[in-house]
């Protein structure tokens, strides 16, 4: 399906980044990871079809190109979304790994993807348009924990799952990287530049939302940025040197112009 290929075209790929890492890091062989490479970058991608429609949040440009109901429309926009999100399991279920990290990695995506993680977050954040009082931080924090964080943790975390190693310590620090990721994305949103980062922005400030920067203030949601990316760093520590890689992504996530 040709929107399928154009929702996938253009990202950063860092989530498959993450799956390939983790997955050195623990020996799992890059042939074994990619499938659950693959399956993380195309379950964002239906997240992102569906989170830019007219329902959720109306956007018309994504990576720098027309969103895929704008490029055809919404029926085909929700079919591509669907069958992306299907796509991402299928991969998973044919891995060439033994049963039991193969079940894990499928109920942790579907955890994370669903009504305890990426969904409830989007419900948030579509709950908060329409309520009578701006969120709180911490308010915020659940919400983007859910919507933006549950994904890297899935990430981070599945070459630990894969080597059957224990995953926490990538899990604290795909906690903080995703937290990282967001306060960056609310920054890009205020002083980015739309050429650069393709897609619309201003659209918080101009809705009233409330985000990092319209509650910290620009210049400490910076600081908190680069305080998460101390943590998650941090976090690597039982890795050593071997973790060079997931330390540069974590200072990347709050440089980026994208």
């Amino acid at each position: 399906m040709q929107g399928m290929r154009w929702a996938l075209a253009g990202g950063k790929g860092l989530r498959a980044f993450l799956v390939l890492e983790s997955a050195r890091l623990h020996g799992v062989a890059g042939d074994a990871a990619v499938d659950a490479a693959a399956a993380i970058e195309a379950l964002h991608a239906y997240s992102l079809i569906h989170d830019d429609l007219p329902a959720m949040d109306d956007d018309d440009l994504r990576r720098g190109r027309p969103t895929v109901h704008v490029q055809w429309d919404e029926a085909t926009a929700i079919l591509a979304g669907d069958a992306l999100q299907s796509l991402a399991f299928e991969l998973l279920s044919a891995m060439d790994l033994p049963a039991a990290p193969r079940i894990a990695l499928v109920g942790r995506l579907a955890r994370a993807a669903g009504a305890a993680g990426m969904v409830r977050g989007q419900a948030l954040d579509i709950a908060a348009e329409t309520a009578p009082v701006p969120l709180t931080l911490d308010e915020i924090i659940e919400l983007q924990t859910g919507k933006t964080g549950a994904l890297f943790g899935w990430a981070a975390s599945a070459g630990a799952v894969m080597a059957g190693a224990d995953p926490a310590p990538l899990e604290r620090y795909a906690a903080a990287l995703g937290l990282a990721f967001q306060i960056a994305d609310d920054v890009l949103d205020v002083e980015g530049d739309a050429g650069l980062a393709g897609k619309r922005l201003g659209k918080d400030a101009a809705a009233g939302k409330a985000t990092f920067v319209s509650l910290l203030g620009l210049d400490a949601a910076k600081h908190r940025a680069a305080e998460l990316v101390a943590e998650a760093q941090l976090a690597l520590a039982p890795y050593g040197e071997d973790a060079a890689a997931l330390r540069e992504a974590a200072a990347y996530v709050v440089a980026r112009d994208r």
